[in-house]
């Protein structure tokens, strides 16, 4: 009887915008397992993946002196060549008015940024960053936007991609929306909820959220609910075991309305509830809600550290 041969090893390179989460994604990476390498001189890469069988991730960027996006992607090209390498090309990115913030608030400088007034600086090394690397995002796996993505969202879905082997099945997010503030950009499937009537309109309802009794029989009262939640589930039922079937690992529901806060909430509260009682893996995220407590959580802290008049 011959031997099985050994599992691949798993090499997750990590590039992207400077500001744009490739360090966080490292950092849930290695809470996975992996051993993390940011940033080595492009030349020991063979040697890094040669060393060990653990899954590996690098952190690939522009800050390397001589950076070459082309010789990063020819070294990819003969490290897929090896037998017992399995590598994933991953390319975090967010929209540059929200990098712009995120350097603001940080007050860090751009790695690519010239002289100049600070706005400008930055802005300008954004720009020659993203030309630099924008064969990386051509060539990615996996591309991973951040610009309404709150850290512990982009933690579920690195993990949802990459926990190790061993850990089988369909992970799944069920994330709550406003349309007004754009569709997620990580959404396989968008529900819309909009036709249902609107809690909104109703001075009692409208400070409540979809988690509340009486925001849920409002919305549930609706004559149309009934059959769209049987049509729905019958919909996902059939689905998601087909999803698994071709091996697909992670799985995003949106399920938006115009607020993002009563029945788009109701409905991914009840999904997920759903889900998990027919043994899915199912995280319920409510965007908006999270922004708004995000939002509300900075306003206390900045009157707290205001000077009394």
């Amino acid at each position: 009887m011959t031997d099985a041969p050994p599992p691949a090893r798993h090499v997750v390179l990590v590039t992207g915008l400077s500001g744009a989460g490739k360090a966080s994604i490292l950092r849930t990476l290695e809470d996975l397992g992996f051993e993390t390498v940011d940033n080595p001189p492009l030349q020991i890469l063979p040697d890094l993946v040669a060393d060990g069988a653990s899954p590996l991730a690098i952190g690939v960027d522009a800050r390397s002196r001589g950076f070459d996006a082309a010789e990063v992607l020819q070294a990819i090209e003969r490290l897929r060549g090896r037998a017992g390498i399995a590598i994933t090309l991953v390319f975090a990115t967010a929209e540059e008015t929200v990098l712009l913030r995120r350097f603001s608030e940080t007050r860090r400088r751009h790695p690519l940024a010239p002289g100049g007034p600070l706005g400008s600086r930055v802005s300008e090394g954004i720009a020659r960053e993203a030309a630099l690397i924008a064969p990386l995002r051509e060539a990615a796996d996996l591309v991973v936007d951040t610009s309404d993505l709150p850290l512990p969202d982009l933690r579920r879905l690195i993990e949802a991609r990459f926990r190790p082997a061993g850990a089988a099945g369909l992970d799944i997010t069920i994330l709550s929306f406003a349309y007004p503030k754009g569709l997620p950009r990580e959404a396989d499937l968008v529900l819309d909820m909009r036709f249902l009537r609107n809690p909104h309109y109703d001075p009692v309802l409208r400070p409540l959220t979809g988690r509340d009794g009486p925001v849920a029989a409002f919305v549930e009262a609706d004559p149309d609910f009934a059959p769209f939640w049987t049509r729905m589930t019958g919909l996902l039922d059939l689905l998601l075991p087909r999803y698994a079937a071709e091996g697909k690992k992670y799985l995003t529901l949106a399920i938006g309305c115009t607020g993002g806060k009563h029945r788009s909430v109701l409905v991914a509260e009840r999904l997920g509830a759903y889900l998990a009682a027919g043994g899915w893996r199912a995280d319920v995220v409510h965007r908006e809600l999270a922004s708004a407590a995000a939002a509300g959580a900075s306003h206390a802290g900045r009157e707290a550290l205001a000077p009394s008049p």
